[in-house]
């Protein structure tokens, strides 16, 4: 068994808040005062940003714009639209803030952001790549993964059968994997690599172990 456990695979989910924005102005606004509403004396959210008297105002502002473009009297329409671009720009700081306090508890997250009257929407992201090895499909074989060190990098591997005194080189490859057989089977062997990029070779990685089958 490997003594270096890869989690490569493993995923993390977070939860993100989003703004399902209406199409029409009175739903929009309508959705405003809900979110308003939520967020009004909410303990989880005691210093909102922006200010909800902000959000209110720009809300109100946009309800007289829009009243006003109905009558379609000259530069309304454009008045209107100028209110509801600064509205969203709020509700999209608002967004930004509310998804910091969820990131802050993200065991909570969905709670938090439901709380403020947004609605949710889940990622999933991979957890970073570690260096890696793992028994390949044929007796004597191994495959290696690293992090990618950039576009242009090359990948130096070795490995050691005597517990890191003495360490054979591997064909080197261009992608920060690698595949090795022929290496003695029901024996632990230790594995290195090093990328090499435009400004140079950086320093061999700490070795791993694998019980090579």
């Amino acid at each position: 068994m490997s003594t270096n456990n890869s989690n490569s695979d493993k995923k993390v989910h977070r939860t993100v808040a989003v703004l399902k924005l209406p199409k029409t102005i009175s739903l929009l606004i309508t959705m405003v005062q809900g979110i308003l509403k939520a967020l009004t004396g909410n303990p989880t959210f005691p210093t909102p940003n922006p200010p909800l008297p902000a959000l209110s105002g720009a809300a109100n502002d946009l309800q007289v714009a829009e009243t006003a473009a109905l009558t379609r009297a000259i530069g309304t329409i454009a008045t209107r639209n100028e209110k509801r671009a600064a509205l969203l720009t709020l509700l999209e700081v608002l967004r930004a803030y509310v998804q910091s306090v969820a990131d802050a508890s993200p065991e909570n997250a969905i709670s938090i952001i439901e709380s403020a009257g947004l609605a949710i929407r889940k990622t999933t992201v991979h957890a970073p790549r570690l260096f890696a090895a793992k028994v390949g499909t044929v007796s004597g074989s191994v495959k290696l993964t690293a992090p990618v060190a950039g576009h242009r990098a090359a990948y130096l591997w070795q490995f050691s059968t005597d517990g890191g005194k003495t360490w054979i080189d591997a064909a080197p490859t261009l992608q920060s994997k690698a595949s090795l057989t022929g290496l003695p089977a029901a024996t632990t062997v230790q594995f290195r690599y090093r990328a090499v990029i435009k400004g140079g070779a950086a320093d061999w990685s700490p070795p791993i172990s694998l019980l090579v089958h």
